[in-house]
């Protein structure tokens, strides 16, 4: 993200700039109409391909006139739009009204830039970034995700999203469900161990240590959220390459950016199933880290949920013991605890100092 495109915009055509606001004063009905008329039928191939169209030419119209924040805008859009258009996300009131806003602001801020005054009020940067996240969400927290966009450039919460989200919670599953539902994701976790010795009883180990650790930070996340995240947190490996997660040494580059794609096979399924969100949030946060340098999404502290986070921990001591292993050493856990401290900004210290405290137990105990 430009930053000072969204803070500090150069204008160095004005008249091109007066371009790309009539331009875009005549597409904007366009593109209401447009998804009005997808909320009717919300399948319909060719409202989908005319909103992308409509939305592809404003982003090419704001990189003809040099208008950044018009692209900026436009780019994640389009994104949501592709998506749209190749199944792999629904269409929706509150992907629409996140898009309507996203279009609102665009037009307010070609405006003021027009007319010389300043935009800092339209909370540009909390629009892009949300859009751009939004882009990049598995589809059955989307609108979980429209709702925070809106709620952060606005303030308020959308009129739909009371009874989207309500209907979502509701969807919790009780007693004998909840039990079928992990013992179902288990039996993946395990089909993964299968595939080689050295995971032998690594899901055990790592409910073990997350739960553990969970308990003695005074229980923040919800322990069944946390059991299904643990269990299904390395599910999509099992859509990579074997030869992939089972080498040994560096990877190459394009090695690394499959791997990076794993966090979001989980995830899907979790948010796809009823009640199971928050463990989907889990898994698709857990290699982020705190300095916003992890992946799929780049989020920093603040932004990734605490479940994740003790996620994070786990699997890394996972890897190292898993590291030693393969060298031909035994698993020691005094020195795979100190790799871990070692890891300056990696993990969240809170959670550090509760393994810590887990894996002290164990030694002493």
């Amino acid at each position: 993200m430009d930053i000072n495109a969204l803070v500090q915009p150069h204008i160095s055509d004005r008249e091109a700039l007066q371009d790309f606001l009539d331009g875009l004063t005549d597409q904007a009905p366009n593109i209401e109409r447009s998804i009005a008329m997808l909320k009717r039928a919300p399948g319909d191939k060719k409202l989908v391909a005319n909103l992308f169209r409509l939305i592809h030419n404003i982003k090419g119209d704001a990189a003809l006139c040099k208008v950044d924040v018009g692209a900026m805008i436009a780019h994640p859009i389009e994104t949501l739009l592709a998506r749209l258009r190749n199944d792999e996300i629904g269409f929706s009131s509150l992907l629409a009204e996140a898009i309507l806003l996203a279009m609102d602001r665009l037009e307010l801020a070609a405006e003021a830039l027009a007319g010389g005054r300043s935009f800092g009020h339209l909370k540009l940067l909390e629009l892009v970034g949300g859009l751009e996240e939004l882009a990049e969400t598995p589809a059955g927290m989307l609108d979980e995700k429209a709702v925070l966009l809106i709620e952060k450039v606005t303030g308020f919460r959308p009129v739909s999203a009371a009874k989207t989200i309500k209907r979502r919670a509701t969807a919790i599953k009780h007693g004998a469900e909840i039990a079928a539902d992990l013992h179902f994701f288990r039996s993946l976790a395990l089909q993964y161990e299968a595939r080689s010795p050295l995971f032998r009883g690594r899901s055990e180990r790592q409910l073990h240590f997350a739960l553990e650790t969970n308990e003695i930070a005074g229980k923040p996340v919800d322990a069944m959220q946390l059991e299904a995240a643990v269990y299904m947190h390395d599910l999509g490996m099992l859509f990579l390459p074997e030869s992939l997660w089972l080498k040994v040494g560096l990877l190459t580059e394009g090695e690394k950016r499959l791997l990076k794609n794993h966090p979001g096979f989980g995830a899907g399924l979790l948010a796809r199933m009823n009640g199971w969100q928050a463990a989907a949030e889990m898994v698709l946060q857990h290699h982020e880290m705190l300095d916003g340098t992890g992946y799929p999404q780049g989020l920093k502290s603040g932004q990734i949920t605490p479940g994740a986070k003790i996620l994070a921990v786990i699997d890394t001591f996972e890897a190292v013991t898993l590291k030693h292993s393969q060298r031909g050493e035994t698993r020691s856990l005094i020195r795979a605890i100190a790799e871990i401290n070692a890891c300056d900004n990696q993990f969240a210290p809170e959670w550090i100092a509760s393994f810590n405290t887990v894996i002290r137990q164990m030694v002493e105990g």
